[in-house]
């Protein structure tokens, strides 16, 4: 029995991710300068995935 096509490889299916990880975020926000040192990691800025 073969398997159907949309279930192999999914190399070929690159799609870029566009919600971000707690931990993402606060990365990014420190990057941007936008994060102040010992806040909490609630309620955060929405944020766009960089380039």
């Amino acid at each position: 029995m073969s398997q159907h096509p949309s279930l192999k490889g999914t190399s070929k299916i690159t799609s870029r991710r566009n919600v971000l990880k707690r931990f993402e975020r606060v990365n990014l926000l420190q990057k941007r300068g936008e994060w102040k040192e010992g806040s909490r990691g609630l309620g955060l800025k929405k944020t766009k995935p960089e380039a």
